[in-house]
C-alpha cells in the first residue's frame, strides 16, 4: 500500500500508518486470499483509514498522495495539526546559536 503504511504479515496483511517514525492508531487489514475486494469490505477499510470510500480508492489508486492523505487526517482531527518530528532536517526552522 505504501503512503506511510507499514505491513505486518500474519493471517492477514496488517497495514499500520506510521508518521514521524511513530505508529498511529490508523490501520487496516486484508486477508491473504482476497483476490477481489467487495464494496462492503472497501467501505470498512475506508472507515478504518479515516477516509470516505472515494478518497480511500484514490489513496490506493494513487491520485491521493501521502501528503494529501496526512492533510485530510489532520483536518479531520485524526492526527495532530503539526508533526515537527516528521519534517526533514532541511525543512526545520534554523535555531539560533547559544551565547
Amino acid at each position: 500500500m505504501g503512503k506511510g503504511f507499514v505491513v505486518r504479515e500474519g493471517d492477514h496483511h496488517f497495514y499500520s500508518l506510521v508518521v514521524g517514525g511513530r505508529k498511529t492508531g490508523i490501520f487496516t487489514k486484508v486477508s491473504h486470499g482476497e483476490r477481489e475486494i467487495g464494496d462492503n469490505l472497501l467501505a470498512q477499510m475506508a472507515k478504518q483509514t479515516k477516509l470516505v470510500k472515494k478518497d480511500f480508492l484514490d489513496l490506493v489508486d494513487c491520485p491521493l498522495s501521502a501528503d494529501e492523505y496526512l492533510k485530510k487526517l489532520r483536518e479531520g482531527g485524526h492526527l495532530p495539526k503539526v508533526e515537527t518530528a516528521a519534517m526533514p532536517e532541511a525543512a526545520k526552522p534554523p535555531t539560533k546559536p547559544a551565547g
